[in-house]
C-alpha cells in the first residue's frame, strides 16, 4: 500500500559531506549520533563506553579533547572504534591539529573561538590534509558576547548570525565539507533557529536539544523539539543530550527515528495502557520484551496489547501480534493473520521465539 500523503516526510535538500565512513546530508539516511562522558585520555574506558554504543547502532561517536593527553589518546580510540570518531574541540587550536593527525574524522569547532587567522588556515589545512569535515557547533549558552550586546539575550537570529559568521570564515578558506548545529535547552529557540538557518543555507545540519535533563525529561523535550523539525524534512543527523549513559541517547535517537519512519532498526513495539480489560500484565510483559529484544537490529513491528477491543486491529498491522484474551489463552497473529494461542507464562518467550524466527528467516532469503 502506497504511503498516504499524510506521512510522507520531504528532506529538505542540502550540500552532503563525509564523517569518515558516514554521509551526511544530500539524501543520505539521518544519522543518530552520541559522545562519550569518559576522560578521553582512559583509553579503554573510552572505548568500553563507544562499544556499547555500537552495540545499540549509533552512528557516528564525539569524544571531548580538551587537554594533550586527550588528542594523544585519540589515535588509540580511532583504532579501536567501527565508527567514525569526532573530536570535540574548544579554543585551542593546537588540538584541533593534533586530532586531525590522529584520525579524527571530524572536527567539532567554531573557527572564530580559536584566535587569529593564522590558526584558523592551519586548523583547516590540517583538516584538509587529513580528510576531515567539521561541525560549527553553536550554542545559546555560549553565543559570542558582540551578538549578545546586539540582541539583548540568546535568540534565533542570533544564533543563526553567529552560524553563518563561522561558515564564512570557512568559506573564506575554501572549506565547505562542514555541518551547523545551533542548538539550545529551550526547545522553542532551538527549535525556531533551526528553522531560520534552514531557510538560508544547504549545509547539512545536525540536530540537537542540548542540555535536555535526565533520561525521562531529556527524552521528552528531544523528542519534541527534533521530532518537530524532522518532520518538517529539517535535519540530517541527530544526537539527543541526556544526562544519562550515552547509549540511551543512542536507543532514544532511532525511537525518535523509528516513530516517523525516517530510519528502521530493530523491534519497534505497539502497546496499549493497559486497563482493567487486559488479559495478561501488559507493562510487566513489555517491559520484559524490550529488555531481551534491545540487541535486535532487524527492522519488524510488534504488537501487545492486552484485550479484543484494539488487539486484532493493530496485530493485522503488525508483523507479530499477541491480543489478550480470556482464560489465561491469548492470540498470535503473524503478517496480520490469526494464527495460534499462547498461555498466559508463555507470552514473553514465546514471542522473542518468534521474533528470532523471523530474523533467521529474513536472514535466509
Amino acid at each position: 500500500m502506497e504511503n498516504p500523503e499524510y506521512r510522507r516526510i520531504a528532506r529538505r535538500k542540502t550540500r552532503q559531506v563525509r564523517v569518515g565512513s558516514v554521509l551526511v546530508g544530500g539524501g543520505a539516511p539521518i544519522t543518530v549520533q552520541s559522545m562519550t562522558n569518559t576522560l578521553t585520555s582512559d583509553v579503554e574506558g573510552t572505548l568500553a563506553q563507544i562499544r556499547g554504543m555500537e552495540a545499540a547502532g549509533v552512528d557516528i561517536v564525539r569524544v571531548s579533547c580538551p587537554d594533550e593527553d586527550s588528542t594523544k589518546a585519540l589515535a588509540a580510540i580511532v583504532r579501536g572504534c567501527s565508527v567514525p570518531v569526532v573530536a570535540d574541540i574548544h579554543f585551542h587550536y593546537k588540538r584541533a591539529i593534533e586530532a586531525a593527525e590522529a584520525g579524527a574524522a571530524c572536527l567539532r569547532i567554531n573557527p572564530g573561538n580559536i584566535g587569529e587567522a593564522a590558526r584558523v588556515r592551519a586548523v583547516v589545512q590540517a583538516a584538509k590534509d587529513h580528510g576531515c569535515s567539521m561541525r560549527i557547533g553553536v550554542n545559546a549558552g555560549s553565543l559570542d558576547r558582540d551578538l549578545l550586546e546586539k540582541y539583548g539575550e540568546p535568540c534565533p537570529e542570533a544564533m543563526v548570525e553567529s552560524a553563518l559568521m563561522h561558515a564564512r570564515i570557512l568559506e573564506e578558506l575554501d572549506f565547505r565539507d562542514f555541518k551547523i548545529s545551533v542548538k539550545a535547552s529551550d526547545v522553542f529557540l532551538a527549535m525556531a533557529a533551526y528553522e531560520q538557518l534552514s531557510e538560508v543555507c544547504d549545509y547539512p545540519l545536525h540536530l540537537g536539544v542540548t542540555e535536555a535533563g535526565g533520561l525521562r525529561t531529556g527524552t521528552v523535550k528531544s523528542a519534541l523539539g527534533i521530532g518537530w523539525l524532522l518532520r518538517k524534512g529539517i535535519g540530517d543527523t541527530i544526537r539527543v543530550s541526556l544526562s544519562a549513559d550515552p547509549v540511551e541517547e543512542v536507543r532514544v535517537g532511532f525511537d525518535i527515528l523509528k516513530s516517523l519512519d525516517l530510519r528502521h532498526r530493530g523491534v519497534r513495539i505497539v502497546a496499549c495502557p493497559s486497563c482493567a480489560r487486559q488479559g495478561f500484565d501488559v507493562p510487566a510483559v513489555v517491559a520484559e520484551l524490550e529488555r531481551r529484544l534491545e540487541h535486535v537490529t532487524t527492522p519488524m513491528t510488534l504488537s501487545v496489547l492486552g484485550c479484543v477491543v484494539n488487539g486484532p486491529g493493530e496485530a493485522r498491522h503488525s508483523d507479530i501480534g499477541l491480543t489478550g484474551g480470556g482464560k489465561g489463552r491469548h492470540k498470535i497473529f503473524l503478517a496480520g493473520v490469526p494464527d495460534h494461542a499462547v498461555g498466559t507464562d508463555a507470552i514473553v518467550d514465546h514471542l522473542v521465539d518468534l521474533v528470532e524466527k523471523r530474523i533467521a528467516a529474513t536472514k535466509a532469503q
